[in-house]
């Protein structure tokens, strides 16, 4: 092995390395060319279309998408769809769309509402969580992708953290990476819903829109390592 290596002959080929490094990501940064979209969907699972938990996934989307351009947001209420428990043979019914969507290539993160029911998850939240399976087998689909869980009560210590945890339990089984908020930190969205409406929770409100903006940031640094 030849170990004579001069000052010139280092230079020269560290500059062939800078050139090629600088080749490259010129190549990679292709000015001109679109921004690739990052996908964040938001689920609303209460049987109660439009009501509080909508509102809340909705102000974790907003500040989603105020993080950057590239991010779009869509919200899929549940309320008043038809959607079973898992079985062996799952029926035809609302969940088959909705699955399409989690499908999407361009898919980089998902916020998950539930309102808190007796501590727990919602009954509907549960359903649409066991119908993700067939995103588990033979295929991790969503794996490393993150996701972030908003929780609705009807009072202040409603069990949130309980459901927040439940759901988080349930997409580890998917391979995905549970995100909190920040700013300051929270396990998640954590909302009061008063005379059915989460309009006069500032500080839920808060909780809602720093869970959205993390859920954005760490979905725009992952997605490039999960298309590559």
């Amino acid at each position: 092995m030849n170990t004579n290596v001069t000052r010139r002959n280092f230079l020269s080929a560290g500059g062939a390395v800078a050139l090629t490094t600088a080749a490259t990501s010129a190549l990679a940064a292709e000015p001109g060319a679109p921004a690739k979209p990052v996908k964040l969907l938001g689920v609303s699972c209460s049987p109660r279309k439009g009501m509080g938990t909508a509102k809340a996934v909705q102000a974790a989307l907003d500040a989603a998408r105020a993080v950057d351009p590239r991010i779009e947001t869509e919200l899929v209420d549940l309320g008043g769809l038809n959607i079973a428990p898992w079985s062996p043979k799952p029926p035809e019914d609302d969940m088959v769309g909705i699955l399409r969507k989690f499908q999407d290539p361009s898919l980089g993160g998902v916020i998950i509402g539930s309102p808190c029911y007796f501590r727990s998850l919602s009954g509907l939240a549960k359903c649409f969580l066991e119908r993700l399976a067939p995103l588990r087998d033979p295929k991790l689909v969503l794996a490393d992708r993150p996701f972030g869980v908003v929780a609705v009560g009807g009072t202040r210590n409603g069990g949130h953290e309980l459901v927040i945890q439940q759901i988080q339990a349930i997409l580890l089984c998917f391979g995905m990476i549970p995100v909190g908020g920040h700013a300051p930190p929270s396990p998640g969205g954590t909302l009061l819903s008063a005379n059915d409406t989460v309009a006069q929770d500032e500080l839920g409100l808060k909780t809602a829109a720093q869970l959205g903006k993390h859920v954005a940031e760490v979905a725009l640094k992952l997605m490039p390592l999960i298309s590559a």
